[in-house]
């Protein structure tokens, strides 16, 4: 309330302020040839009085309700109003003085007060000043206005896709863990010597997921080592039915990445890839193409079951989309028998990535 008070005070103090010099300028102006000081206080008063109740006539009703809202007609027909009052007020004031302080000798009145074509310029030109700092006003406001809703939305905009984003990692680190602890369990019932391996390699994927997923990137070497050994425990697993061949040329180990970026491909190829002739071929190929990292993954597959690729690949497209738009390419091929990715990354996108 104190607020709303000495915003009131402020306004007042503006308007009393402004009017003030109104009429200063109108009794300076008006008094050109004229010695009667009395006849031209009032006069300049009576001419005050008239522009401020036009002013704020037009100010917060015609404009506000008629112009600003393109009622045009309307507002063209209460504007021909107000310059009837306005005419009106002007000759009132000149038969004020004619009346009053020139005994009805109109040849003794000054010479810019007995023309009412330049009395009526003078309230009119007042009237349009004001009517022009309003509309001004109301364009400003409805500026920041604009400007205020507009950065309400992006950060509603982005606080959803922070929330789309951890919601589509939830889905990749069940989905992860329930095929690592699958391999560990299968090795546990054989009661082979590879578990104590594979429980260590689990840890270090495990560490990599509490610690590094939510940081907004991560070293693309971190993310290399992180493929490397879920491709160990998926190896440990399949035995001598799997082959894999993990290619890397050219790595920047500089360059960041969204954490858990490559595994849903990788994780996709191991379970959904097909035995054939007894044996399931994964091929993975990361390099350095010019300004692009090239990320391409090929698994023996048979699209003749109608498997489904998961929720994992979904999820990485969504995930692409919002960290690189319009920054990368993703073309997924499912040929006779062999199931392919091929992602493509600008480096320059990559290297604005920051490790938090």
């Amino acid at each position: 309330m104190k607020k709303n008070y000495l915003v009131i005070l402020k306004e007042s103090v503006m308007h009393l302020s402004f009017w003030m010099l109104v009429w200063f300028f109108f009794k300076t102006f008006f008094s050109v040839g004229s010695s009667n000081q009395q006849f031209i206080f009032w006069f300049s008063v009576l001419l005050s009085i008239i522009a401020i109740v036009a002013s704020y006539i037009f100010i917060y009703n015609l404009l506000p309700n008629y112009l600003l809202q393109k009622k045009y007609k309307e507002f063209a027909l209460y504007t021909a109003y107000s310059a009837v009052f306005i005419t009106c007020g002007v000759f009132m004031t000149m038969a004020f003085g004619f009346v009053f302080y020139f005994n009805l000798e109109f040849q003794k009145m000054p010479a810019l007060t007995k023309s009412s074509s330049v009395i009526l310029v003078c309230v009119l030109l007042i009237v349009v000043l004001t009517s022009v700092v309003k509309i001004l006003s109301h364009n400003y406001k409805s500026l920041e206005k604009n400007k205020t809703l507009e950065n309400k939305i992006l950060q509603a905009q982005l606080q959803l896709k922070e929330q789309e984003l951890r919601f589509l990692k939830m889905q990749i680190h069940p989905h992860f863990l329930f095929n690592s602890l699958n391999t560990i369990y299968g090795f546990a019932l054989k009661k082979k010597d590879e578990a104590p391996e594979m429980i260590l390699k689990l840890s270090n994927l495990l560490d990599y997921i509490l610690y590094q997923v939510n940081k907004p990137t991560v070293n693309l070497q971190d993310e290399v080592n992180h493929l490397e050994d879920y491709i160990s425990l998926e190896e440990m697993r399949f035995n001598d039915t799997l082959k894999v061949s993990f290619v890397k040329n050219n790595i920047d180990e500089s360059l960041q990445v969204a954490p858990m970026l490559l595994i849903p491909f990788v994780e996709n190829s191991f379970k959904h890839g097909k035995i054939i002739d007894g044996t399931m071929q994964v091929t993975i190929h990361l390099t350095m193409k010019g300004e692009k990292l090239h990320f391409l993954i090929k698994n023996t597959s048979d699209i003749s079951d109608g498997e489904k690729q998961g929720i994992g690949l979904e999820n990485i497209k969504k995930r692409l989309e919002m960290l690189y738009p319009n920054a990368y390419t993703l073309v997924i091929d499912d040929e006779k028998d062999t199931f392919i990715v091929d992602l493509q990354i600008h480096t320059n996108e990559l290297k604005k990535e920051k490790n938090v």
